[in-house]
């Protein structure tokens, strides 16, 4: 199974890509997809749907992973992430692809196995699952591969929207 993971952002949305065969994960690919802050939000959005689809014609993954919105005192924030969020969801529902969606503590705890977990164990652990030589960077992308990790590890929970 091929699973694209995703954390969305307005000037960062980290994606990794992630086959799984049994319970062993081969990256595929990883990085972002950046949007600069001179754009209008229209145009952000905009890029970032057509990155998302790009990834998806690209890469095939036969399922999604996306953080759920974690909203913070910061609502301006999570009104554009939620802005993101939602041409991703869009894009990944256009090509009938099951999403699934997980909270920070879900990814926290599938991947440390502990939901409370810090960003560096986290980062430690994506890094040691996936055997690679360092940790990815901007975060983002360590966050998406983590969300990936997690959906192969629940995916057949109740964290599904149906194609």
């Amino acid at each position: 199974m091929r699973i694209l993971g995703i954390d969305p952002g307005t000037a960062i949305t980290g994606y990794g890509i992630l086959d799984k065969h049994y319970n062993n994960y081969k990256v595929v690919d990883y990085g972002c997809i950046r949007t600069s802050a001179v754009l209008d939000m229209p145009k952000r959005i905009m890029e970032i749907y057509n990155g998302i689809l790009w990834l998806i014609q690209e890469f095939k993954p036969d399922e999604v992973a996306v953080e759920e919105l974690f909203f913070n005192r910061n609502t301006t924030t999570a009104l554009t992430v939620g802005q993101a969020r939602g041409v991703i969801l869009l894009a990944a529902s256009q090509k009938n692809l099951n999403i699934g969606e997980y909270t920070p503590l879900q990814v926290k705890q599938a991947i440390a196995g502990y939901g409370k977990a810090e960003k560096k164990q986290v980062q430690f652990m994506v890094k040691t699952i996936l055997k690679l030589p360092e940790i990815p960077k901007p975060d983002d992308v360590a966050d998406a591969l983590a969300i990936a990790i997690c959906h192969g590890n629940w995916q057949k929970g109740n964290n599904i929207i149906g194609r």
